[in-house]
């Protein structure tokens, strides 16, 4: 529009053309010139924008006809409906959900590009940099209109190479051993690190930057990080300039500490950096983690603790020195629990190893927030969370308890397999946090060609308002066990069981049992041995099992150790005399991402009380107890011979033993699959000895019993697999006696509908 034309006169009237949905009234209101007002050029330009600024236009002119201001506009159409096509790899709710025009909201071009954006944003978080999104309109009638993304997913867009430049120290191959991001090879077809992902690579920088201050050179910089695309939009080509600098070592360390009373050497003990060494960031990090945690355990909760660093480049050294901050004490004042809804304040409070007006110990904390996510209630992935903040005043602290609640009812349907009892079924309903109390109540029963059982339990942690674990247990139990230790048992009884502390980290149960125990169905052939089992008796035992542990999570150990000393005197009453004494130990290191050594071993001994022990109170090894051998594979066995001394059986019958050991060493790592989909690799080693049983052999009867030492070695896959845990052992006997019974393949599969 001409300036002069704007320029002289007064506005008389003003008059909106071309609108359908909006009033002119509407237009009018976004002018900033009214009638009455004079023709001002400025005032009218500043109007043409503030019409175009609204977004509720596709085009704005304005003219002078005399005295008359005339607007006329073309209305932006309506969006009617949005939909897209061609996506294949992202679902349609995650689409709808990130743009953000939506259906009755006015079509513009700007909006409809930021979309495209966002939309692209979402292939290229996934590695499709090669994506394409062309949107369409469908021109409806009443100035509405459909938008169309029509969407080109593309291909994964790969990594073709990785590239370096400047490092003289450490070469291509050993700094793209560090990184997640990985070049495309054929074989990681089962990975996602191999397509570009920007976020991964920031990730790896600092991965980098890490490896070298681990080494020694504190002056380490990336100095730039570069990702070309190709032209075919296929792959991309990264590289990374880095200055190294020089390698420093560990000069002067020292403790400076601003807390009265407080003599910093009493903490040197601490510090993992030693004088003289390479310099190690880790290890300054992991002495801050323990300086913080000593002085935490002495009721400093909020410490402040600044690593200062003096490089000193003519002797290549770095002084350290660690400089504490003033703190007072601190008392807990409040604990807060938040985010149960079901679970009682009082089951998670009484967890804490803290209460209100206690000195503040860090550990303790720690330790309290791990024995919450054992009660198994909450979710294992960050489903627990203890943090602690200042109070009412700076001595005070308040530790604030956040959980995020499961479900602990269950019904179960179990399908499966096992290489001991085969096709099995099992079914049960337990409720683990009965009425928000933390009880425990379970129905099970499991059939299978060779066993059923029915068990009926009863748990109630905290008996009579203390730290006191009482549960009963009711059980039938009917096992064919003709094919491995050559007769069947029958088992009905009670169990009534009461636990508690004697420590923080020592615990005592005692049981009492009582059951009636039936042995039969020998298997034709057996021997005397054998055969003299035959029969009913009843158990009448009590048992006491002394608990110290020292895990880190006792459900998914990764580090530490426990200690279990079991014994059980039968004799109280009942037709059986005995007392079974047995101890277990076993200590947990991780080391690298999800690798885990364990190391479990367990020994026992049997005494009789003036009464023949039966077979069925015996110890038995083999299967899980000692891979590579069948259930009761290796131990005193007794063969029956014919009238010319001739054995009549080659497996004989197991016969359990007085007197045993075992010992197995297991690694436990990952197999470069994605963590959520729980694939596990083992290697293992398993070494025991059973011995005594106490019989003689008679007329008719070979009997055979060694002390020597089995030992067997394998390997073994286990998959937390949608339909259960599957879990699959090869397993070689290295050392044997040649009448123990192999098994160098076991299985187990089961499910839960």
């Amino acid at each position: 529009m001409a300036q002069e034309a704007f320029d002289g006169g007064t506005i008389r009237d003003i008059r909106v053309e071309g609108t359908q949905r909006i009033e002119g009234a509407t237009v009018r209101s976004y002018l900033v010139v009214a009638p009455g007002d004079p023709f001002n050029p400025d005032r009218i330009d500043q109007s043409l924008k503030s019409l175009f600024a609204t977004g509720l236009f596709a085009d704005v002119s304005l003219r002078r006809e005399g005295g008359t201001l005339v607007v006329n506009v073309v209305e932006n159409p309506i969006i009617n409906r949005i939909s897209f096509e061609g996506n294949k790899r992202v679902k349609l709710e995650d689409l709808g959900a990130e743009v953000q025009l939506r259906p009755r909201v006015v079509y513009t071009r700007s909006r409809v590009q930021a979309d495209v954006q966002r939309i692209l944003e979402i292939y290229r978080r996934s590695g499709r940099f090669a994506a394409r999104v062309e949107p369409k309109i469908i021109q409806l009638e009443q100035n509405r209109v459909d938008l169309v993304f029509e969407i080109d997913e593309g291909a994964l867009t790969g990594v073709q190479q990785i590239n370096f430049i400047n490092n003289n120290v450490f070469d291509d191959g050993e700094l793209r051993e560090i990184m997640l991001t990985k070049e495309s090879r054929w074989w990681r077809f089962l990975s996602s690190n191999d397509t570009y992902d920007p976020d991964r690579l920031r990730y790896d920088q600092e991965q980098i930057r890490r490896f070298y201050l681990r080494n020694g050179y504190a002056d380490f910089k990336v100095l730039s990080s570069l990702a070309e695309l190709t032209p075919d939009r296929e792959n991309f080509f990264i590289t990374m300039t880095l200055d190294e600098g020089k390698r420093y070592r560990f000069g002067n360390i020292e403790i400076k500490s601003d807390i009265p009373d407080l003599n910093p050497e009493t903490l040197r003990t601490a510090i993992d950096a030693r004088a003289g060494e390479w310099y190690n960031a880790d290890l300054i990090e992991s002495s801050i983690t323990k300086l913080t945690n000593r002085l935490g355990d002495l009721q400093y909760a909020f410490i402040n603790i600044d690593p200062l660093l003096q490089r000193n480049p003519e002797t290549q050294t770095v002084d350290l020195v660690f400089e504490i901050n003033e703190s007072p004490r601190v008392f807990v004042e409040r604990i807060d629990i938040v985010g149960n809804t079901q679970t009682l304040d009082k089951v998670i409070r009484r967890e804490m190893l803290l209460a209100e007006g206690d000195a503040f110990s860090l550990s303790k904390v720690k330790r309290s927030e791990q024995r919450i996510k054992d009660l198994g209630f909450f979710a294992q992935d960050g489903g627990v969370e203890v943090k602690t903040a200042e109070g009412s005043s700076r001595d005070q602290s308040v530790v604030t308890v956040t959980v995020q609640e499961e479900s602990t009812g269950e019904i179960q349907l179990g399908a499966g397999y096992s290489t001991n009892d085969g096709a099995l079924l099992d079914f049960s309903i337990r409720q683990r946090n009965f009425r928000g109390k933390g009880q425990d109540v379970r129905l099970s029963t499991l059939l299978s060609s060779r066993t059923f059982e029915v068990d009926l339990s009863f748990t109630e942690p905290y008996f009579l308002e203390r730290d006191l674990a009482a549960g009963i247990d009711v059980f039938r139990i009917v096992r064919d066990n003709r094919d491995t230790i050559s007769y069947d048992l029958k088992s009905t009884g009670v169990s009534l069981r009461a636990g508690y502390p004697l420590s923080d980290r020592l615990r005592q149960r005692l049981t009492y049992t009582l059951a009636e125990n039936t042995i039969e169905n020998v298997r034709f052939g057996s021997s005397r041995f054998l055969i003299d089992q035959e029969g009913t008796t009843v158990t009448s035992a009590i048992g006491s099992d002394l608990l110290y542990d020292a895990r880190d999570s006792r459900l998914n150990p990764t580090d530490g150790y426990y200690i279990l000393l079991a014994n059980e005197f039968a004799g109280i009453g009942g037709s059986v005399r005995y007392l079974r004494n047995r101890i277990t130990a076993a200590t947990y290191w991780g080391f690298f991402d999800d690798w885990v050594l364990s190391l479990t071993s367990e020994a026992g001994l049997l005494l009789g009380l003036g009464k023949p022990i039966r077979i069925n109170d015996r110890f038995f090894l083999g299967g899980d107890t000692l891979r590579g051998f069948e259930p009761g594979g290796i131990g005193p066995r007794a063969f029956q011979l014919d009238s010319n001394g001739n054995v009549i059986d080659e497996e004989g019958d197991a016969l359990g033993g007085k007197i045993f050991s075992r010992l197995s060493l297991e690694l436990t790592l990952p197999i470069g699959l994605p963590d959520e989909l729980g694939v596990k690799a083992h290697a293992f080693t398993d070494a025991g000895t059973l011995t005594k049983s106490g019989e003689e052999a008679e007329a008719g009867d070979l009997f055979r019993d060694s002390s020597s030492i089995r030992w067997s070695a394998g390997v073994g896959l286990s998959w937390r697999s949608p339909f259960g845990p599957i879990r699959l052992d090869l397993a070689y006997p290295i050392k044997k006696e040649e009448y123990d019974q192999d098994e160098v393949f076991r299985f187990s599969f089961g499910t839960r509908f």
